[in-house]
């Protein structure tokens, strides 16, 4: 796993034999509103019932459970915008590791906590995933513990990955997939295996207007810097890091399109899933829904045609989402 041209799907297939033990296959289910909506046939992969809530487990898991026993014994730490970081501490405390979660000061309560509880030790810092993680890697020099990034690694976004062989098991024609798109782990992983099975599976990447690292990088062509802003979907926040070895290629190697949808429609999506569905999902993992609902796509592809969204993670803080609830009702 040298550069992002040595990964492939068998590395995608080797972390799904990895993290079997400890991953949750999803359900992928039919959705009979954004179908008639659309007039595709739509389904959810719902990453929400995955552990800890979102799909950042699996790359986690895969990462971790790949180290050797010295990298073990050491303890890990990881930088994140909350969900990775809930997902290394969960992982970690399963096989009895040390781990430490640096967060920026602006990342909600209620993921700093659910991190404690799992037994991590959380470092806030700074004002940005990039201030957090310049303080990740002076503790990691400091203690000589093993780095865990949140997407920007083979181990990772081959995790990720592993949720497209699940859907192409069980849709083999998908047609097109839609995805949120940040750091670029989730859609990189996705990607690889998606596009190696199926070279004309359209590739969807969605994020929020007010702060999407990844889309800006791709149309500077180069990874660049921009500033965090507060967003419903707050576990997208954060740079792709102006040393990204993987993720920028793959994802721009693979992207169809990329979509923004607004605060606004990512509220009205949550209230839309919990209404219509009866799902809890936070902002991040609302935005393909958003892009769907507000017709801010163009698949050209038949009517009727398999259409996967990855809705990837339900961490959402309930008062929150009962706001946009009686805002929306």
């Amino acid at each position: 796993m040298d550069d992002y041209n040595s990964l492939s799907l068998a590395d995608i297939y080797r972390a799904r034999k990895i993290i079997s033990p400890v991953i949750t296959r999803t359900p992928l289910v039919f959705s009979p509103r954004l179908s008639m909506l659309t007039g595709f046939k739509v389904y959810l992969k719902l990453e929400t019932l995955q552990l800890t809530g979102t799909f950042k487990a699996r790359g986690a898991a895969n990462k971790l459970m790949s180290l050797g026993n010295a990298e073990k014994e050491r303890g890990v730490i990881a930088f994140s915008t909350g969900n990775h970081g809930r997902a290394v501490a969960h992982i970690a405390r399963n096989l009895k590791l040390p781990a430490v979660i640096c967060l920026s000061e602006r990342v909600p309560a209620f993921r700093v906590k659910a991190m404690r509880d799992l037994g991590a030790e959380v470092v806030a810092y700074g004002q940005s995933q990039d201030e957090a993680y310049a303080k990740a890697l002076e503790i990691q020099k400091e203690r000589g513990l093993t780095m865990i990034a949140p997407f920007d690694d083979p181990f990772v976004l081959c995790g990720q990955g592993t949720m497209a062989i699940e859907i192409f098991e069980e849709i083999p024609n998908t047609k097109a997939l839609i995805v949120p798109l940040s750091g670029g782990g989730l859609f990189s992983g996705v990607a690889l295996a998606s596009k190696t099975i199926n070279p004309k599976v359209k590739m969807i990447g969605v994020s929020m207007e007010v702060a999407p690292a990844m889309i800006r990088s791709l149309t500077a062509g180069k990874p660049i810097e921009i500033p965090e802003v507060d967003s419903l979907a707050d576990a997208l926040l954060g740079g792709i890091g102006l040393d990204n070895q993987y993720t920028f290629s793959l994802t721009q190697k693979y992207i169809d399109k990329s979509v923004l949808v607004s605060e606004d429609q990512i509220a009205r999506a949550m209230y839309g899933a919990f209404y219509h569905e009866r799902l809890v999902i936070e902002g991040s993992g609302a935005v393909g829904l958003a892009a769907l609902e507000n017709d801010l796509i163009d698949l050209n592809i038949e009517p009727n045609d398999p259409v996967v969204v990855i809705v990837s993670g339900g961490n959402v803080d309930t008062r929150l989402l009962q706001a946009i609830i009686e805002k929306n009702h």
